[in-house]
């Protein structure tokens, strides 16, 4: 096939067309056995413009990502979501990823079958779903500062770990692993952080200060044992 550097001038196309080239070789002749000129004359361009956009074969597998990642920072940047609900801004940044897999299901079930095969790309793959994990973490650190961070972090997990589990099983051939399912989970899970929100709210609540009064002649002790109690009491269940 003739090449040429012209014909995808959008990043994201562009990547998206290689992946969806490389992919399909890689399934028919083995990711060891397919040579990167042979993706670059498949994708139509040179091999010289290949490796300047891609560092290594294992890029070539997962490049679409870096778009789904910058796609779903692009969505958490915007100030009305980090305002009005960030925790659901995370829920709907992973419906996202998973909306664009949907519709590209043919290239993932293919990708699943590749990657499953190659220790590397596993490992890969793995970095790469932490990739998305932290990118929630960062953003709702920013927009929640006052959340323990062990909170922040469990909630982004929960997210990343529901969206990973359905779309390997949508991948694996579930058909009832759909972007319904996945709202109905991460509808659940956003509930969880509402206790996040009275904890906020608990803290930044002004501190009630104690008036007592005591009979007059009340000796410094007496008054010392009579706060010291009143600070120590608990209820009874």
């Amino acid at each position: 096939m003739a090449t040429t550097d012209q014909v995808h001038t959008e990043p994201a196309e562009f990547r998206m067309h290689v992946v969806t080239e490389a992919i399909r070789l890689f399934s028919a002749k083995g990711y060891e056995s397919t040579p990167v000129d042979e993706i670059a004359a498949a994708a139509g361009v040179s091999r010289r413009t290949l490796f300047r956009q891609f560092r290594s074969k294992e890029d070539l597998i997962f490049a679409d990502h870096e778009t789904l990642l910058e796609l779903v920072a692009e969505h958490l940047d915007d100030p009305v979501r980090s305002d009005a609900d960030p925790w659901w801004a995370v829920c709907e940044a992973a419906e996202l990823v998973f909306a664009h897999y949907a519709t590209i299901r043919d290239v993932a079930v293919r990708r699943y079958r590749v990657v499953s095969q190659v220790p590397a790309l596993r490992d890969r793959e793995l970095v790469t779903t932490y990739r998305y994990q932290r990118v929630f973490e960062d953003f709702l650190r920013r927009a929640r500062p006052a959340v323990p961070r062990v909170r922040i972090i469990a909630f982004a997990a929960a997210v990343t770990g529901a969206h990973n589990y359905l779309l390997r099983s949508m991948v694996r051939g579930d058909d009832g692993a759909t972007a319904a399912d996945l709202r109905r989970e991460l509808r659940a899970i956003r509930a969880s952080a509402d206790g996040f929100v009275d904890d906020e709210r608990r803290r930044d609540a002004p501190q009630q200060v104690a008036v007592v009064t005591f009979p007059s002649g009340s000796t410094p002790d007496e008054i010392a044992e009579a706060v010291r109690a009143g600070l120590t009491r608990h209820s009874v269940p």
